[in-house]
């Protein structure tokens, strides 16, 4: 059966996204610093078509990230769109050729019919709750990872339903100072940390469920 894993990077005082989540800023104020280690290096780069880029300690994470699962699930304000029935003008913040390039389930209250785009993606819009988001993208996946993208909620979610078997938390030097915490509202969890790697401007720690 495909893991379930999270790959996320949180700031030092425990948030994943900062203050005043808008279209604007759809990481929160400051939000889009916590990923200033991943956005200089050459696998993130490639992933956008781009050339150049630099090769240290965080690249496996960042091909893991990137390349490594079969199936994404992620929540409805990380598709974007806002809340409420779909517009159906909105497909996602990546443009036409999404980076993920295989099946992406999006939690919602809203239905919705698959939207296919370029580069082998297709989100499909799931109603029924965590586990049949779950359910659908492990029989997506194969053989493969299923990442969970996020939001906060969502891997709130399915750590306190106990359905995450893997977490990579990346740990950037800033303080956010508000925003959307990590660990919040998941109940008793028990993670066992099993790797511990510093980088330039982050440090991964890999987290096994206890």
């Amino acid at each position: 059966m495909s893991k379930l894993k999270l790959n996320i990077t949180m700031s030092i005082d425990g948030f994943v996204a900062g203050p005043d989540q808008s279209p604007e800023h759809p990481l929160g104020v400051g939000g889009e610093e916590l990923h200033d280690w991943l956005v200089p290096l050459k696998a993130f780069r490639e992933s956008h078509g781009e050339e150049g880029g630099e090769v240290n300690a965080s690249t496996p994470f960042a091909e893991d990230i990137l390349g490594g699962a079969g199936a994404t699930i992620m929540g409805r304000n990380m598709f974007g769109g806002g809340p409420g029935p779909w517009d159906e003008s909105w497909k996602g913040w990546w443009g036409d050729n999404p980076p993920f390039h295989h099946p992406v389930f999006v939690l919602t209250s809203h239905p919705r019919e698959p939207l296919e785009m370029q580069g082998g993606t297709t989100f499909h819009f799931v109603t029924h709750g965590i586990e049949s988001a779950l359910e659908q993208a492990r029989a997506a996946a194969g053989e493969k990872e299923v990442s969970l993208g996020g939001g906060a909620s969502v891997a709130q979610q399915y750590l306190a339903a106990g359905l995450l078997d893997e977490i990579v938390v990346s740990v950037v030097p800033i303080l956010l100072g508000g925003g959307a915490r990590l660990f919040e509202n998941v109940g008793d969890v028990k993670l066992e940390q099993v790797e511990s790697v510093e980088a330039p401007g982050v440090t991964h720690i890999r987290y096994a469920r206890a």
